[in-house]
């Protein structure tokens, strides 16, 4: 009989020959899509990096500057430690994004409840705000040090109508991204170059490495972490990730293009601001007040009398270029909250990106006649407030063995992820008894 049996056709995956089932094929698709080149992994980079170019912003470089100046080179570790922390909780809200159905917070009000959603939503919001005043602090006073004798407050006006305009005429904004990047770009160069031309103690960098608490350190130390440490930035990572469809599949590339150097990346160069704060303004006494007076020595040993344009140039270019994401996110997350969509497209997103930026202004503007400098510390710290139940809601999605599937926490991640927490909420009652002791 075996003479009339036809010979079955090769298997061929999907077509039910070779008993070949669904998840097998599903795996060898993936793996094969795993087996990238340099280019298609380079093409992976974008929310972590977005998310770090956020955090690298006026407040950064305001906190970190004043640091090196006040304290010399003491508040390292302060950095080392939140840029580790914000690692794990970027590549956390990266695996949400990679996983959640729609949104992270919608995730959230389907697993936790709605109004759980509604406060993360409104936590990311009221974050922006306090970051939206260093924005406009910020770019007011780049400008100002480009052309001296200007105010302050009117180049913060007219960087407002600018960021609105961009945000309404969208067409625009890759090339004003494209050149506030190599602003930002010339500016992280010089405070590289300087961080060893200016002959720096290196023993004294090192030892800043190990945890100290100068005496009145503390409101700095919580600046510091509220900008390294940003919580918001990681939470709407989430989003990036999830706008550039990225799957299971990109995962480990995307840790090792974007993650992990996106976020390194900025707390690198504000490791070097604190180290050449500290070897060109600490020498000379220079206080938080008056530091600013003292920004045209900082690049002096790379560019001699023009190291104060460029420092005005990248401190502008570093508070215009975060002055988009800021207020994009903050509307994104209010709409999001609202049940209103998670796009910066909506109206909603839309009239509270409009509030952020609106926000600043006015602040910027009340408080014009009081140092730039203090209020952009005082802004800065005050983020670490709504910071904890951000953290609290990553980490409690990012170990929902039903939503995470593979990509649920492991113990290491966890441990990380409760210091990090541990931290911004041990800060958080330290400011909370700072303001309510006066």
């Amino acid at each position: 009989m075996n003479e009339h049996v036809t010979s079955r056709p090769p298997a061929t995956p999907g077509t039910g020959h070779g008993h070949i089932d669904t998840e097998t094929v599903r795996n060898i698709v993936e793996s094969r899509k795993t087996r990238r080149t340099l280019w298609r992994q380079l093409a992976l980079i974008g929310p972590a990096f977005v998310a770090g170019a956020w955090q690298f912003g006026p407040g950064n470089l305001t906190t970190a500057m004043n640091a090196g100046a006040l304290y010399g080179y003491a508040l390292i570790w302060v950095i080392i430690v939140s840029t580790i922390l914000m690692i794990f909780l970027t590549d956390m809200s990266v695996r949400l994004g990679i996983r959640t159905p729609v949104s992270l917070i919608s995730s959230i009000k389907e697993r936790l409840g709605g109004w759980v959603g509604v406060v993360a939503g409104f936590g990311v919001f009221l974050i922006t705000l306090c970051f939206s005043v260093g924005n406009a602090v910020g770019s007011g006073v780049g400008l100002s040090m480009l052309i001296p004798g200007t105010s302050p407050v009117m180049w913060t006006v007219i960087c407002t109508v600018a960021v609105a305009s961009i945000l309404l005429l969208k067409g625009i904004y890759g090339i004003v991204e494209k050149i506030l990047i190599v602003i930002v770009a010339l500016m992280a160069v010089s405070f590289i170059v300087s961080a060893f031309v200016s002959n720096p103690d290196w023993a004294a960098a090192g030892a800043g490495l190990i945890p100290v608490i100068p005496d009145g350190a503390w409101l700095l130390i919580i600046g510091l972490v509220g900008t390294n440490f940003s919580i918001n930035a990681a939470f709407y990572t989430s989003y990036g990730t999830k706008a550039r469809r990225r799957t299971e599949a990109d995962y480990r590339d995307i840790t090792m293009v974007d993650t992990v150097p996106g976020i390194i990346a900025p707390g690198v160069m504000t490791a070097l601001v604190i180290v050449v704060a500290a070897a060109v303004l600490n020498a000379t006494g220079t206080d938080a007040p008056g530091a600013f007076g003292g920004l045209a020595k900082i690049f002096e040993p790379v560019a001699g009398p023009v190291g104060a344009w460029i420092f005005a140039l990248g401190f502008f270019g570093s508070a215009f270029s975060s002055m988009i994401p800021n207020c994009i996110a903050g509307g994104t997350m209010l709409s999001d909250a609202l049940g209103k969509g998670a796009s910066a497209d909506t109206r909603t997103a839309r009239l509270g990106s409009a509030f952020i930026l609106a926000f600043g202004l006015t602040i910027t503007i009340v408080f014009a006649g009081s140092s730039p400098v203090e209020l952009i510390i005082i802004a800065q710290a005050l983020t670490v407030l709504f910071a904890p139940i951000l953290a609290a809601l990553i980490l409690v999605m990012a170990n929902d063995r039903k939503l995470m599937g593979r990509l649920r926490n492991r113990w290491w991640q966890n441990a990380f992820g409760v210091l990090g927490l541990v931290s911004v909420l041990a800060l958080s009652v330290r400011l909370i008894v700072s303001l309510v002791g006066g």
